[in-house]
């Protein structure tokens, strides 16, 4: 058994069985791949994957388990060399962040600013996507930490750690009746509304409230970006529900950003780290950049607590707000 095998294996199924895309990203060839799995295979006694004729079809049983396996493999091997980077070279290396549209543009600037400022040869890579598919890359080991509001606690295998509450803000364009009367969820209601897809940027907390009244919010239009949102209050689309960090006082100057947090829940970011995840010590620094109550000794306990979200580290520490 080789190394090489299990990543043939892995990178397979990350790429939904699909031969010829895994040679192009792994930069070889299409019938060593196939030839290795089969070797494998033979070696194991078992199939990994189900075919018809030469294509793959899907993951066997056994095949299910082998993977698996191989992931943490592959996770482990990773683990030695940041171990021996650490040792080597503590102030060089790699960061993989992946994050939604709204942290990325509006909550990470001045932390991404201050890290490379102070950690120069650290490489710095960005992800945006759903916090489903963030989740998803930090457990499949492709980033190393997921920032976002929701979803993260669907992954089992996410150690989470709280950063900061936030609310909303209703965008109107000046003079729109909301200015002039007090912010209530049931005039909210009597307009047409612009905000976040279900599934993002704390969306669900939107719903709930409007649901716990008994209303029917009028959402015309939704999109995962809260510049796309500000973009359509601007054509009269409707009344746009915004995260409150999202408000830029220069650029929407020529709309007016009202309150709204007596009307909702707050939401609390997160970050999600793999379980198993050796941490060097510049991503401590990252972590306690990006929330200052994750010192070290705190990130160190929830990590080896687990992926336990009820382990009550956090239940005495006030989150800053945004």
């Amino acid at each position: 058994m080789k190394l090489q095998q299990l990543r043939y294996v892995w990178e397979v199924t990350r790429h939904n069985l699909n031969v010829s895309a895994t040679a192009q990203s792994l930069f070889t060839s299409q019938p060593g791949i196939s030839k290795q799995i089969r070797l494998l295979e033979d070696e194991l006694g078992v199939e990994i994957f189900a075919r018809s004729g030469k294509h793959l079809t899907r993951v066997t049983p056994a095949g299910q388990a082998v993977v698996e396996l191989a992931g943490k493999v592959l996770r482990l091997t990773e683990n030695i060399k940041e171990v021996a980077q650490e040792f080597s070279d503590e102030r060089r290396g790699s960061l993989s962040i992946a994050t939604t549209h709204t942290q990325a543009r509006y909550a990470l600037p001045p932390v991404i600013r201050e890290f490379t400022r102070k950690y120069p040869d650290v490489a710095l890579h960005m992800q945006q996507g759903t916090p489903k598919q963030i989740a998803q890359m930090v457990s499949d080991g492709q980033a190393d930490f997921a920032i976002a509001t929701e979803s993260l606690e669907l992954f089992n295998d996410l150690v989470l750690l709280p950063c900061y509450r936030w609310n909303r803000c209703v965008m109107v364009p000046k003079g729109h009746p909301l200015v002039d009367q007090p912010l209530t969820l049931e005039a909210l209601a009597g307009h047409p509304l612009v905000t976040y897809v279900f599934g993002f940027t704390g969306r669900s907390q939107l719903d709930d409230a409007f649901r716990a009244k008994g209303l029917s919010p009028n959402v015309v239009l939704t999109a995962a970006d809260a510049d796309v949102i500000k973009t359509y209050v601007r054509l009269g689309m409707g009344v746009g529900i915004v995260a409150h960090m999202a408000v830029d006082p220069e650029i929407d100057s020529d709309l007016v950003a009202l309150d709204a947090g007596h009307l909702f829940e707050s939401s609390t970011t997160k970050i999600g780290i793999r379980r198993g995840t050796f941490m060097r010590g510049y991503m401590y620094d990252f972590l306690k950049g990006f929330a200052g109550h994750l010192e070290r000794d705190l990130v160190d306990a929830a990590l080896a607590a687990g992926p336990r979200h009820d382990t009550g580290l956090f239940d005495s520490i006030d989150l800053p707000v945004r």
